[in-house]
């Protein structure tokens, strides 16, 4: 690269140089994925957009611009950068760790990464006092995160160690290879003891805080298989299946078949139906393969105290 393009490039980091040969030609994106195994496919049109490729010492155009063997590719990968979040020493329920991966049983209450009102306390703050090596792969304020649990969700969820555990296990639950399995204490009796429930999610466009039921082009797929685990007089215990990843997905299907989760305030009643300080929703299982190992693995929660209780004082349904 010549000295002019190296003043004017303003990105931090480590220049590589990739030669294409033995190729006719390939869209730019496709080759580097197939070069910088590192990275995921949407990491590498993010460099692009910002500039980080060079295609024969001019910044790539586009993703999908086309390249041959008699080309020269750079590209300026990122250098890891230490994390400046301050690590808090907050007790972790740790159910499995190894030097890449670490699942954790997180409690009702806690956010999982920082956030406007959220900023010390969270998961992310306590993994930082435990990994102290963590970098800041996957984002600055969300180091390592895999996937997210609502606040007043408890259970499983899975952080990772390094960038390659990240872009592995992240590719798991975008191409819908993990099994989530969640119990839920919902109001009233859903219409059928298992059911499946295909109703696609989108932002709602009055209370942006929420998320919603909406028509095609404002909303995307959202599937949720449940089964009755047991049936009270009036809730029933649920073990729902996400099959896809929205926002705030099984609340609002529950909602939607008229059976809100109970102390669910914002998809639910107002006044809870019962006494409980949050929703009744718990991740409890999750299959999935880890990195270095062939074979997935089932992990589990147990159901916390409150909820537990909580499901002994209900009367049962008189058949």
């Amino acid at each position: 690269m010549n000295k002019k393009n190296e003043k004017d490039y303003e990105l931090s980091g480590i220049w590589k140089s990739i030669k294409p040969q033995e190729i006719d030609q390939i869209r730019l994106d496709l080759f580097l994925v197939e070069k910088l195994t590192d990275y995921s496919r949407s990491r590498i049109q993010q460099f692009i957009r910002e500039q980080r490729v060079l295609v024969d010492g001019i910044p790539a155009g586009k993703s999908g611009q086309i390249i041959s063997s008699d080309q020269n590719v750079q590209v300026l990968l990122p250098e890891n950068k230490e994390v400046s979040l301050i690590p808090e020493p907050i007790p972790l329920d740790i159910i499995y760790e190894d030097d890449r991966t670490i699942i954790i049983n997180k409690p009702a209450g806690m956010v999982v990464h920082p956030s406007i009102g959220h900023e010390t306390g969270t998961l992310v703050h306590a993994v930082l006092a435990h990994c102290d090596d963590l970098k800041s792969f996957g984002g600055e304020i969300r180091p390592g995160v895999v996937h997210r649990l609502d606040r007043d969700t408890s259970g499983i969820i899975v952080m990772a160690k390094d960038e390659k555990a990240h872009i592995y296990l992240q590719k798991q639950f975008k191409d819908r290879q993990t099994i989530k399995r969640y119990l839920a204490l919902v109001d009233g009796k859903p219409p059928t003891p298992t059911g499946r429930i295909d109703a696609p999610i989108g932002r709602d466009p009055i209370r942006r805080q929420k998320m919603a039921i909406l028509p095609n082009g404002k909303s995307r797929e959202a599937i949720t298989e449940y089964f009755t685990k047991e049936s009270f007089l009036n809730h029933t215990l649920i073990e729902a299946h996400p099959l896809t990843g929205r926002t705030h997905q099984i609340r609002v299907h529950a909602a939607f078949i008229k059976c809100p989760i109970v102390g669910d305030v914002l998809y639910g009643y107002h006044k809870s139906s019962l006494e409980i300080d949050r929703h009744f929703l718990h991740a409890y299982q999750l299959t999935i393969t880890l990195p270095g190992h062939q074979e997935p693995q089932t992990f589990e929660a147990p159901l916390p105290k409150d909820l537990a209780d909580l499901l002994l004082t209900l009367p049962k349904k008189v058949l």
